[in-house]
């Protein structure tokens, strides 16, 4: 079974390995939606696959990390891809939350991307 809870930031970032007349160069923001995915087995007593409130608590530092920040200056977002940031959330919240199987990052209302791990 899988669950997934949806978090959102508002963040802005420009993209420095692209080329300099690419729209995203440029300073811009984003309502990113990012959902946490966990799988794992249906427990019989509490009938549940994990307690949402631990996907939450996961979150936490991620959010105060992010919203409302320039994600360039963030540590390890120097280049911040839907790509990168959907890594950087895996590899800081995987070790609370030993189920996740899947980071969603979307940074538009039709463009994003999936992270599964490696």
């Amino acid at each position: 079974m899988e669950i997934f809870k949806e978090f959102r930031i508002e963040a802005a970032h420009r993209l420095p390995a692209v080329p300099p007349e690419h729209k995203c160069a440029r300073l811009h923001g984003h309502s990113f939606r990012i959902v946490l995915h966990v799988r794992g087995p249906v427990d019989p007593r509490a009938g549940w696959v994990q307690d949402f409130a631990d996907l939450s608590e996961a979150w936490r530092p991620l959010h105060e990390a992010l919203d409302h920040r320039y994600l360039n200056e963030v540590e390890g977002l120097e280049n911040p891809t839907s790509e990168h940031l959907a890594r950087w959330v895996w590899g800081r919240v995987k070790p609370a939350l030993p189920g996740l199987c899947r980071v969603v990052v979307r940074e538009t209302c039709t463009s994003g991307c999936s992270y599964e791990g490696e």
